[in-house]
């Protein structure tokens, strides 16, 4: 359990606060140090983030026969009518840029010889996609950024705590409380500025990807705060999840398919092509609900992934993590195709901000998944998350700095300490069921109703309870923004709104503040 607060120190008050040491948190916090004292808060460990976990790669226009505009089209086309177009140019005119200081800071991406190995994936008109140890592209610029962040003295990098709420004083975000798991006590941590960037929500739902960490847990307490919430009905689902029975629902990259792995349907056939001219390398969103339509059709509990036509060693080489994390539980993927079924994977929306990380609420930032720029519209193209986090986590680290040398909060009131009375499990298959992959307005409704329903009293709370009520927040918000736009659009399926509507082009946003979800 954690006790009470402890009230804020010198030792507890810096100039800048990141929450998350993914990417963007890392990355911010590189460019904050000239400016000040910088704290990043990890959650549980270093280890344990959806950066570690990234396998398909970074997107760029690097090489010879690509252009910064054919990115942003294809970026534009995958966010079906949503993307903000600025965000888009600056996401992809500030990519190669940004991938070049990676190398400068000693992030080693896959190559032949001297050249840069650029890998397509699906809904790319070109091959522009960078990969580091084949599949471990996260973990490798996570490791270079850490030992950049690390050499650099006025970074200090402090694990095993979780943020659980932020601090407000005078309308203005002016720090955090995190459960600090050494001292089993709550810590009132200020701040002059705080960036958000503690990853995605995956864990709101049964079926994810996600790492055990990745429970909303910035959405949820922005909201607490004020913040409003943009687009968070587009929650993207990978359609290819490891699914055996003792394993986690590891992820089986989209790069898997870009090197021609082919998906089949309990009787062995190859199905896509009856769903996507594009096949295999469909969008995301449509070979999740062809997957689903093949199973409902079939009865079959999942497909199969098919890379046994693969050249002998290609997956070991090629995919080192998947190819042994899928042995170590028995699967040889050179052998016998992968039972997969969609999951949970990427929230395209989250806190908004605008183009320099600044959220409604002054003193707040945000920047990576948690964030919502609309750069990524309805559906994220493939292997723009990494370089999100790196372009935005720069552009807010860059931003912050104008909040240096803010002086202390006078006062500053901890917030309450109330928690949803719910089974957390039977939570996440809610969730998982009503507003997953395919939707209605009528099981959104009632699972409106339920949620609203659900009664919170005062607990002496610990991870689990902060972590119990971000998902309880997180998929009331997810509920209702699905709800509210009765149209289908990008990774967001109505079965009673199965067409795209006009006078919905445009961004849901939420806050505390306002029952109503808007449409702006």
């Amino acid at each position: 359990m954690y006790h009470g607060y402890i009230t804020s120190t010198p030792n507890t008050r810096y100039d800048f606060l990141v929450v998350g040491a993914g990417v963007a948190g890392l990355r911010a916090a590189i460019e904050l140090a000239e400016a000040g004292r910088v704290l990043v808060v990890a959650k549980d460990s270093l280890q344990e983030s959806s950066s570690e976990y990234a396998q398909g790669g970074i997107a760029a226009a690097l090489s010879d026969n690509d252009e910064v505009s054919l990115h942003e089209s294809d970026t534009l086309a995958a966010g079906d009518g949503l993307c903000d177009r600025e965000a888009v140019r600056a996401l992809v005119g500030e990519g190669p840029a940004a991938i070049e200081k990676l190398m400068e800071w000693g992030t080693e991406f896959d190559r032949e010889g001297a050249r840069l190995v650029f890998a397509r994936e699906g809904a790319h008109s070109r091959n522009r996609v960078l990969h580091a140890h084949g599949d471990s592209t996260g973990r490798e610029i996570s490791r270079a950024l850490y030992r950049k962040a690390a050499s650099l003295a006025s970074v200090e990098v402090r694990s095993f705590a979780a943020v659980t709420d932020l601090l407000v004083a005078g309308g203005e975000v002016a720090g955090v409380v995190a459960c600090d798991a050494s001292t089993r006590h709550a810590v009132a941590i200020q701040a002059g500025a705080v960036l958000l960037a503690t990853g995605g929500l995956g864990c709101v739902y049964a079926e994810t990807t996600n790492p055990d960490v990745a429970t909303g847990d910035g959405v949820a307490t922005a909201w607490r705060a004020g913040a409003e919430i943009s687009d968070l009905e587009f929650v993207q689902f990978h359609p290819t999840a490891l699914y055996l029975e003792g394993a986690p629902r590891f992820l089986l990259s989209e790069a898997l398919r870009g090197e021609g792995a082919h998906l089949r349907n309990a009787a062995g056939e190859r199905f896509m092509r009856r769903y996507h001219a594009l096949e295999e390398l469909a969008p995301r969103d449509v070979v999740s609900r062809a997957i689903v339509a093949e199973l409902r059709r079939t009865g079959a509990p999942c497909v199969h992934l098919d890379l046994t036509h693969f050249p002998p060693g290609f997956l070991g080489q090629r995919f080192p993590r998947i190819y042994e994390t899928c042995r170590k539980y028995g699967l040889d993927l050179a052998v016998h195709p992968a039972p997969v079924h969609p999951a949970a994977h990427y929230a395209m929306g989250g806190v908004r901000t605008d183009l320099d990380g600044q959220t409604s609420l002054r003193g707040l930032f945000a920047a990576g998944e948690v964030a919502c720029t609309g750069v990524h519209g309805a559906n994220r193209l493939a292997s723009n998350s990494l370089l999100e986090g790196v372009v935005f986590g720069a552009r807010a680290g860059r931003a912050m700095r104008r909040w240096a040398g803010r002086p202390p909060a006078a006062e500053v009131h901890p917030p309450d300490l109330l928690f949803p009375v719910a089974d957390g499990a039977e939570l996440r298959r809610l969730a998982w069921e009503k507003c997953g992959i395919l939707r209605s307005g009528e099981e959104l409704a009632k699972l409106c109703g339920r949620l609203a329903a659900t009664p919170w009293s005062p607990a002496t709370p610990d991870r689990a309870l902060h972590e119990l009520r971000s998902r309880h927040i997180v998929a009331r918000l997810i509920a209702r923004c699905a709800l509210a736009r009765r149209e289908s659009r990008g990774a967001h399926f109505r079965t009673d709104c199965p067409e795209k509507k006009p006078e919905f082009q445009k961004h849901s946003v939420v806050s505390i503040h306002h029952e109503e979800v808007a449409f702006i």
